[in-house]
């Protein structure tokens, strides 16, 4: 497997830097975020380095993992390890000849780029913390975390940094009473359509024009994505066939339970963060680490590989 380091630079207005691959290259005319492959005795962080010089002209300072991606196209398999560069010195300018561009999030497609870098569109719009909402409770509405530690970089979103991704779970609730909790929530910041789910209801999903959390049999019944690119889809997994099924069938993201132990699954045994770790290694799309975990366990999660980490009383407890 072909070990790249890619680079992804953002600058003042949140725009993320991507770089053409030139004509008679391996997927020319995608679209990609700049760097290379890494060689034989370099670390990541002097892979990028190296790269972002040769290519770009700019002398990286500082940079932190963001997600790893193994990938196998027909003619070869790659690992794809991106990481944020969180310093530099320079101004990036074409050393090889590759047209530059930089793209707000919100207007990258991942149609234009390599298939392995869908998972890190999606994950550089995640946030770090996915909130499932209790049964009834209304609380998120009011919810600002102490996500201080935790915003992303040179994240110039006020709303994507500050606000997590919340789940309508509330099993036994009727879907008119979950439809108006999401319909009220948008009513009071329109932005909320942007950060909503609801638990295995796609066709409450569509009908909302939000997200779905997906059980994990769901996934073995489903041919195709079941809503499009610009509502959030996520999937509940167990173990590693799971995670590879909601890859394949274009999940956004994942959440992998239980890591530790929960009062809500006592029965569950947890996978422990050393095995989490490993799953998440071979996962191909961001994995939020869920059961038993909370806020303060995020920069553990981030370790193991984890987008972050997913909860319900751990988060809620927080929120003012």
């Amino acid at each position: 497997m072909i070990e790249v380091a890619a680079g992804i630079l953002t600058d003042a207005q949140g725009r993320v830097l991507l770089m053409q691959r030139l004509p008679g290259k391996h997927l020319a005319g995608l679209w990609e975020f700049p760097g290379g492959k890494v060689e034989p005795g370099e670390t990541l962080a002097q892979a990028l380095v190296r790269e972002l010089d040769e290519e770009l002209g700019v002398e990286v300072r500082g940079s932190t993992p963001l997600i790893s991606i193994p990938w196998h196209y027909p003619e070869k398999s790659v690992r794809l390890h991106a990481l944020r560069v969180t310093a530099w010195n320079g101004e990036p300018r074409a050393r090889e000849g590759h047209p530059l561009r930089w793209v707000g999030l919100r207007d990258m497609e991942a149609a234009e780029m390599p298939a392995a870098d869908a998972p890190i569109l999606a994950a550089l719009r995640l946030p770090p913390c996915y909130v499932i909402s209790e049964k009834g409770s209304e609380s998120f509405l009011g919810c600002r975390l102490d996500l201080e530690s935790v915003n992303p970089e040179n994240d110039s979103d006020p709303f994507s940094a500050s606000t997590p991704l919340v789940q309508l779970r509330m099993p036994g609730a009727a879907r008119e009473t979950i439809g108006q909790m999401a319909k009220r929530a948008i009513a009071v910041n329109p932005r909320w359509r942007e950060s909503l789910l609801v638990s295995h209801d796609i066709a409450l999903a569509r009908e909302l024009g939000i997200g779905v959390h997906l059980r994990a049999a769901q996934l073995r019944e489903l041919r195709e994505r079941p809503l499009p690119r610009d509502a959030w889809v996520g999937a509940s997994c167990h173990d590693a066939e799971e995670l590879e099924l909601a890859a394949r069938l274009g999940m956004d993201f994942a959440t992998l339970s239980p890591v530790c132990a929960t009062a809500s699954h006592p029965g569950a045994k947890p996978l422990g963060w050393d095995r989490f770790a490993r799953l998440a290694a071979d996962a191909r799309l961001p994995v939020y680490a869920l059961g038993g975990v909370g806020p303060d366990d995020l920069d553990r999660a981030h370790a193991a590989g984890a987008q972050g980490i997913a909860g319900i009383r751990a988060f809620l407890t927080k929120c003012r």
